[in-house]
């Protein structure tokens, strides 16, 4: 028999959200279980199911049962994918903006590894059942170049080269703000955020060394676009340290960045970008099992091209002279 509370609202408690409700009732219960909770239709709001916007009132009786989440099971899924590079060995993907990398906190489902089985059928066991040929990993709204496993040898060889820092990896951002200089290093600690778990900070000295190392490749008025090579792969690094900085990644409202971007005046702004502007635009490493140096490229994807022909647009900037740009900057740092 599952564990059930039940609670009686007061009429301090009238006007919360359900789901806000519950947290504050159930503080060892994460947000986002109670959310799957309601939605499965295990809370009961008078007998009968809720969703999580009903606003509650005085007196109302809300039963919940804290059933166990399932276990996870990665199972393979048709979806289309880029691939950049492929042997026995490994393969490099481009991983789409809006894709999470693997299965976890109770999704499981049209992640990478989802669409990689379907794909390629077995990949390495290093990483576990959840994370089958994951070497490394990608922000959900990050895309670009990810190299992937599919085999243990290979597997043990690359995890090798990420330690050793050998791998090089090279992103394109575009950044709010001017930065001063025309290159430089962020070495700052990154951590979790005691207060905002979803975030990461460089506000605490126990934080892990991350070095970051950019270039300036054009200037669009109040916007900034770079080259950036990371020489650890800390959580959400990039964007953590830029917004440290004062000069957040576009896109970026986590880490402070304006949901609208301000142009000069009278400009017709670009409409919101609904990811953050940064791509895994290079990854160069020596292939486990020959040795030789593999580089691969993952050209900048459409969106961030229209959204940043709109923003020089808006800016006074060529197009084509950006668009020269920002096909030469895929190979610098």
């Amino acid at each position: 028999m599952p564990d059930t509370r039940h609670f009686t609202t007061s009429s301090d408690d009238a006007g919360q959200r359900l789901d806000r409700f519950l947290a504050a009732q159930l503080p060892t219960l994460s947000r986002s279980r109670i959310a799957e909770l309601i939605d499965e239709g295990h809370v009961r709001v008078n007998g009968a199911r809720a969703k999580r916007a009903h606003h509650v009132v005085a007196g109302e009786r809300i039963e919940i049962a804290l059933l166990p989440r399932p276990a996870l099971q990665v199972v393979p899924e048709e979806t289309p994918l880029d691939i950049l590079y492929e042997d026995d060995d490994l393969l490099v993907v481009n991983k789409p903006a809006g894709m999470t990398v693997h299965a976890g906190a109770g999704a499981a489902h049209g992640t990478l590894v989802n669409a990689l089985l379907h794909r390629f059928g077995k990949l390495s066991a290093v990483g576990g059942p959840l994370r089958p040929g994951i070497v490394h990993r990608l922000d959900k709204d990050t895309s670009g170049a990810l190299v992937v496993a599919r085999n243990d040898a290979a597997h043990h060889g690359l995890a090798e080269q990420f330690q050793k820092r050998t791998v090089e990896k090279t992103y394109m951002a575009l950044v709010h703000g001017k930065l001063k200089r025309e290159s430089g290093t962020i070495d700052l600690p990154v951590a979790r955020d005691r207060v905002r778990r979803t975030r990461m900070t460089t506000r605490r000295r126990e934080g892990r060394a991350a070095r970051t190392d950019w270039k300036v490749l054009a200037r669009l008025d109040n916007f900034t676009l770079l080259a950036v090579r990371i020489h650890t792969g800390r959580t959400h690094q990039i964007r953590v340290h830029f917004s440290a900085l004062g000069h957040p990644v576009v896109g970026d409202t986590l880490y402070g960045a304006p949901r609208q971007a301000r142009v000069p005046r009278g400009a017709a702004a670009p409409a919101p970008l609904g990811r953050n502007f940064l791509h895994a635009v290079r990854i160069s490493f020596e292939h486990p099992r020959s040795g030789k140096r593999v580089t691969l490229t993952a050209p900048l994807p459409a969106d961030l091209r229209q959204y940043a022909r709109e923003l020089a647009r808006a800016c006074g900037i060529q197009e084509d002279l950006l668009a020269t740009v920002v096909d030469a900057g895929q190979g610098t740092l």
